[in-house]
């Protein structure tokens, strides 16, 4: 919080980062943190269990894995692979036991605007197969079976008239999945962050809640089946990079005095401009590859 303005982010690790500064204690959440040093990745794990807990760090009760990795913003291919194996491992752990499940992936976003486009390219390189189960059988892909996989791309309410909700809550109807998995484009806190971050969460998603358009949430609640969440930052506000770029010059001040000075910097007209990298079309295009071969062999029964 800069004053009166809040910086946004989607990641549930930084709503906790900031009472571990301040030295607070956490009722009803737990925070567990892996390094793995040969691939350069930090696991942060979140669980928030009470109505306390969700209440201080803005998030709803859950579970939230965080997959910090540096080089995503890299053209390397091989560690790509490795992060595609790190998602697919914790996302099994968040399917459903049975194997013969049925999962609806929808792709959020718009596909004209670079940085929010992550949802739809995931979607294009995702193995669809529940028209090939449902029409010959498990057996028609080989040995490698697979669960039921179908993908929507909704797009959004002013290309299509409708709310995001309408259109998924039909398909989910007519359709039955098991689980539903959202993909999504988020903003993050941290610079640092950007385009080199993936959060899982079996709570589900706001569809346009990375730029503060909250829509409808996509979660258990709302579709009644389970909902799992996975996005990426590809965005900041520009308060953070304000506040990034004076936080070290200003560490000796009071945290009031902080942010009172950064108050007088961050003006309104500033608290609605987020603003992305300018590689962003090369980094949009891996990430969703990345993602996509993620999704792809954690929904293999034999992966």
């Amino acid at each position: 919080m800069i004053g009166k303005y809040k910086i946004r982010t989607d990641l549930a690790m930084e709503n906790g980062e900031k009472y571990e500064k301040d030295d607070v204690e956490l009722s009803g959440v737990v925070i567990r943190k892996d390094y793995n040093r040969e691939k350069d990745v930090h696991t942060t794990y979140v669980q928030i269990q009470t109505e306390h807990g969700a209440k201080m760090m803005e998030k709803p009760i859950g579970t939230y894995v965080t997959i910090e990795a540096p080089n995503l913003t890299a053209p390397d291919e091989e560690y790509h692979r490795e992060i595609s194996g790190e998602l697919a491992s914790h996302l099994r752990a968040l399917l459903p036991d049975k194997e013969e499940s049925a999962v609806l992936v929808i792709g959020l976003g718009n596909r004209e605007i670079t940085a929010d486009a992550l949802g739809p390219q995931v979607v294009e390189h995702l193995q669809v197969t529940r028209h090939i189960i449902t029409e010959y059988g498990a057996a028609a892909l080989g040995e490698e079976r697979a669960r039921k996989i179908s993908a929507l791309v909704p797009g959004v309410t002013a290309k299509t008239g409708m709310e995001t909700m309408e259109i998924v809550r039909g398909v989910v109807r007519e359709t039955n999945p098991d689980a539903v998995v959202v993909i999504d484009a988020l903003a993050a806190r941290s610079i640092r962050r950007l385009n080199c971050t993936i959060q899982l969460t079996d709570t589900g998603i706001s569809p346009g809640s990375g730029v503060g358009n909250y829509r409808n949430a996509l979660n258990q609640e709302t579709l009644h089946v389970p909902v799992i969440g996975i996005g990426v930052p590809t965005v900041v506000d520009a308060g953070t990079i304000i506040h990034d770029a004076v936080a070290e010059l200003l560490e000796s001040l009071e945290e009031s005095e902080m942010d009172e000075f950064l108050q007088e910097l961050i003006s309104p007209s500033l608290q609605s401009m987020y603003v992305t990298t300018k590689e962003i079309d090369e980094t949009v295009k891996r990430l969703s590859t990345t993602i996509s071969d993620g999704l792809n062999q954690a929904f293999l029964y034999n992966g």
